[in-house]
């Protein structure tokens, strides 16, 4: 839908290299929450403050995800819903997450350590064992998330690189509508053949632990669905963190050689990194259960709501200093993960993931640097998802 929108309301998902453009700032200062003009007979709001953001965050019990508000909305059709848990309302949403919580405690995931840790060690021994410049983003920002959403799902390796493309398409609004839901339809149906396989022989991953345990309870597209939504979510978010991480890390000397440190430096780096960059840039769309204020803004029933999360993540309300970066800056409660019921699942996973990535690359790579000026990086222009899709680094000097 976003992809169909006049070039005004595009503004949130605007950047210059790393920072929104400066508009998203001045329309946060001015109006924190304001009308936006869409197409479709839609009414809808912008909110950029952080206090605003939260609150429409929080209050699920006024707002509806469900995918349904969008049926017959610039093509979107039932047969498109990608399902999960990002497009749905309680009761559903309340039953599936509660399926899949269990699995995303810090006790479950621990699990994974040794294995994340293995994955990168064998992406930095094959980047040191290549001549010249590498392409750090498919060479190491990638195959992390990919591999360990592998390990997590108990999803075949080889597949990796069809849900690298499948989930960069999905967040690409320059690629069109018609290419996301091809995207999406094609996931879909190979988590389909995915889920009968461990239907008929469970493995020891999420999809084998939830047919073991919830089988009854659960139908093979509703866990199509939640997989899908796991690999993709997890997936192309991570590994844009992960790149553009890197590229703050090589701007900045004193950034680079404090990743060196111990653990409170490398997590308040982390968090920080994630306030900063805020790589998802709008959150789902709600739209309005009933009539409600927020901000001073009289909401009506039916208005959908857009989220700027990279907005209320630079709100001074925050914190002070938000627009720049500051890697010994105290965590603070963003919004990089979003909250209330529908904060991302994964936020832990993706937290273990970039604790033990940046420290690794910088051990190993000491004298890394860019192998392009900073200027030429190519950074998606449109995409809910932020990033880059190629980042040229040298290892040596």
């Amino acid at each position: 839908m976003l992809s169909l929108l006049p070039e005004s309301t595009l503004m949130p998902l605007r950047r210059t290299g790393l920072d929104p453009v400066p508009d998203l700032g001045e329309k946060r200062e001015a109006e924190p929450i304001a009308r936006l003009k869409l197409p479709f007979g839609l009414r809808a709001w912008l909110v950029t403050g952080y206090d605003e953001a939260k609150e429409v965050l929080s209050v699920a019990g006024k707002f509806s995800n469900d995918y349904t508000n969008l049926v017959g909305t610039a093509g979107m059709s039932a047969d498109t819903n990608p399902g999960g848990l990002g497009f749905a309302d309680p009761p559903d949403h309340t039953r599936l997450r509660k399926l899949l919580t269990p699995e995303f405690t810090m006790r479950r995931l621990n699990r994974l350590t040794p294995r994340i840790n293995e994955i990168i060690e064998e992406q930095l021994a094959a980047m040191a064992a290549t001549e010249g410049p590498v392409d750090l983003m498919q060479a190491y920002a990638l195959p992390i998330p990919s591999l360990t959403i592998c390990e997590l799902l108990g999803v075949s390796y080889e597949d990796r690189a069809d849900f690298q493309r499948l989930s960069t398409v999905r967040f690409d609004l320059f690629a069109g509508a018609g290419a996301s839901f091809g995207a999406i339809s094609e996931s879909l149906t190979y988590m389909g053949e995915i889920v009968k396989k461990q239907r008929d022989a469970p493995q020891d991953g999420l999809l084998g632990m939830l047919i073991k345990e919830h089988g009854d309870e659960i139908s093979d597209i509703e866990l199509a669905g939640l997989a899908d939504g796991v690999l993709t979510g997890g997936l192309e978010t991570t590994a844009s963190m992960l790149a553009l991480g890197a590229i703050v890390l090589l701007r900045d000397r004193e950034t680079f050689e404090s990743v060196r440190g111990d653990d409170e430096a490398v997590n308040k780096f982390v968090e920080e990194l994630l306030r900063y960059l805020t790589v998802v840039q709008v959150a789902f769309p709600r739209f309005a259960k009933e009539d409600l204020e927020i901000g001073g803004a009289r909401i009506t029933k039916g208005d959908v709501v857009f989220v700027s999360l990279s907005g209320a993540n630079r709100d001074e309300k925050l914190g002070v200093g938000m627009e720049s970066f500051d890697a010994a800056r105290e965590p603070s409660s963003h919004l990089a993960f979003g909250w209330g019921v529908h904060r991302c699942i994964g936020a832990e996973l993706a937290r273990m993931e970039l604790r033990a990535a940046y420290p690794a690359l910088v051990r190993r790579f000491p004298d890394m640097h860019l192998a392009v000026p900073t200027e030429d990086l190519a950074y998606r222009q449109t995409s809910v998802v932020y990033g880059v899709d190629t980042l040229p680094v040298t290892l040596t000097r």
